[in-house]
């Protein structure tokens, strides 16, 4: 009696409901491998899992090649019910080296029995089969991409999905399909929504009237009208329901089905590399919007507009002269603008966002602005509409606190890093740009030979790995006889200063915190970026926390609003 491990896929794509496609799929197994006395022990059997993911990022496929490995694994083969299901592309070529590695038989009904891995026809077979799988799939999603386009384009169909804000689904008769007409499938159609659908046009008409995405969004949420995700909880039950926002208002304002037509391909799958180095590990999918020339429109009107065409047409002249308006102000501001040298480096500990500093009669501050749609997101959180801390008294008592280092009962410790930091300087070599790029070739090189070890090591097809590792090994040949052609460009030999110069250096700078403290702002921001200062403002103590993590963990406190008394201002 042999044990077998049943390996089987479904997927969503096959539109075969799970239970049954298991069914058949184990039939074929069961009708292949009983005559000679085998009898299924156990099953790994993917739901919901694409064909073109490789084995090993489908999780019962993985617990298969994983079992594989176990002395105790309990079968001695494997049965496959329907290979063009199984296996992808070349996904054969780079699983089943493994199974012959660990000495376990791979049955498949379409060879008869086990692949013999000698056999040149069983491995053609199979790599036909993976072939036509691959075949298959992108002739389906041809197909249903066809079909789809041409019934938004000259049919106007609502295809599903989520309606937009402003719209309900509603019945539209019959479906055209006479066999789904007789199950009794219905199509639908979007109609306005009485009670958003006046929203989305005060929408309009306050960005027309001059109102920013942000401004309207605060203006709904103060008049008390339901956001989008509150409007229909049901459907949105991962979101926030509190407080319009931003994006939600913008979302709105560039869909073009408010105007009655129907829109299609907004957006598209995308499969990308998840190693460009190792295209074994398959792709990762994501959603990619498409540009506007890409989208498809009905013909026709296909549902009632909340929106009129002018009056859309209207609001996207008007967000593209925005736009450009901003960007030249952004420009602007970014030519003249002011430096300021805690930029990036200071947190609310309230609700631990970075506070961005402003000039307020001539002095600069970084506030944390709290907006109404804010508290109404976070209703637990007691924030202050603004919180401000002044940058002088800051830097005050920052720069006092940097220039504690050459006090005297430290100065021969900071002379002493001081003269060792001049002298691994002095001996530092300069490398061009064509050495650097070529020690970056180098060390990509032996990375992807690394992997292609581990690779070879997880029992992938040897001779694959092998063409990579020899292809790999000649692109760190080149880059290493480029590098040995450039020449080395050693920087002058200086002598590094010692203790005693730099002493001197600092006493003819005097009062280290005042040179610090007057310096300008310009001048100090590398400085602070160098000892990598971050601060901490916790606005209910009036207190600053400054932290440094290339040097001593030491900390400073002080009161923002003057140096003792915590209401002076």
């Amino acid at each position: 009696m042999i044990r077998f491990a049943f390996a089987g896929r479904c997927s969503t794509e096959d539109l075969q409901d799970p239970e049954a496609s298991r069914n058949w799929q184990l039939t074929r197994a069961r009708a292949l491998i009983e005559p000679v006395g085998g009898h299924i022990v156990t099953e790994y059997f993917d739901v919901g899992h694409s064909r073109s993911l490789p084995w090993q990022r489908r999780p019962r496929a993985n617990e298969l090649l994983q079992a594989l490995r176990n002395p105790n694994r309990g079968f001695d083969a494997v049965v496959i019910g329907e290979p063009q299901r199984t296996f992808y592309g070349n996904q054969f070529g780079n699983t089943f080296p493994v199974f012959v590695h660990f000495r376990i038989p791979l049955w498949v009904p379409e060879i008869g029995g086990p692949i013999d891995p000698d056999n040149e026809a069983h491995d053609l077979v199979m790599s036909v089969f993976g072939g036509m799988s691959k075949g298959e799939r992108n002739r389906i999603k041809i197909r249903v991409r066809t079909a789809i386009s041409s019934q938004a384009q000259l049919q106007g169909r609502y295809l599903g999905g989520r309606p937009p804000y402003g719209y309900r689904i509603a019945d539209a008769g019959p479906h055209p399909n006479p066999s789904k007409a007789a199950v009794g499938q219905r199509i639908h159609k979007l109609e306005p929504d009485p009670a958003a659908a006046p929203v989305v046009q005060r929408i309009f008409s306050l960005y027309i009237d001059g109102m920013s995405d942000k401004a309207i969004a605060a203006q709904l949420t103060r008049d008390g009208v339901p956001c989008p995700s509150a409007h229909d909880a049901a459907r949105n039950p991962h979101r926030k329901k509190t407080a319009w926002q931003q994006g939600a208002v913008r979302a709105i304002l560039i869909n073009p089905r408010y105007t009655g037509y129907e829109i299609w391909n907004k957006q598209r799958k995308e499969e990308r590399l998840l190693d460009v180095d190792d295209v074994t590990l398959g792709h990762r999918t994501s959603m990619t919007h498409n540009p506007v020339e890409e989208w498809i429109r009905s013909n026709e009107p296909a549902h009632e507009a909340i929106i009129s065409l002018n009056r859309f047409d209207t609001v996207q002249t008007l967000r593209r002269q925005r736009a450009r308006n901003q960007g030249r102000q952004e420009r602007a501001g970014k030519q003249g603008g002011r430096p300021y040298a805690l930029r990036g480096r200071v947190r609310c500990t309230l609700c631990g966002r970075k506070m961005q500093p402003a000039t307020i009669r001539n002095r600069v501050y970084y506030r944390c602005e709290f907006k109404d749609q804010e508290q109404a997101l976070y209703p637990d959180l007691t924030h202050p509409r603004t919180v401000n801390l002044r940058e002088d008294v800051v830097c005050h008592a920052l720069d006092q606190w940097i220039a504690r280092a050459f006090a005297p009962e430290r100065l021969t410790a900071t002379l002493t890093a001081l003269s060792q930091a001049s002298a691994a300087a002095s001996t530092a070599e300069t490398h061009t740009p064509e050495q650097a790029q070529s020690r970056q070739a180098i060390k990509d090189c032996e990375r992807r030979l690394s992997r292609y070890q581990a690779a070879l090591e997880a029992g992938a097809d040897p001779a694959v790995v092998t063409q990579w590792i020899n292809a790999a090994q000649q692109d760190k040949e080149a880059a290493q006889k480029k590098l040995d052609a450039l020449p080395t460009l050693t920087r002058k030999k200086q002598s590094p200063l010692d203790a005693q110069q730099i002493r001197e250096i600092t006493d003819s700078l005097g009062d280290i915190a005042q040179r610090i403290h007057t310096a300008d702002a310009d001048k100090k921001g590398p400085l602070y970026e160098a000892l990598g200062i971050t601060i901490s403002y916790e606005h209910t103590k009036r207190t600053a926390t400054v932290r440094s993590r290339p040097s001593s963990p030491y900390r400073q406190w002080l009161c923002p609003r003057g140096d003792l008394n915590p209401h002076a201002r």
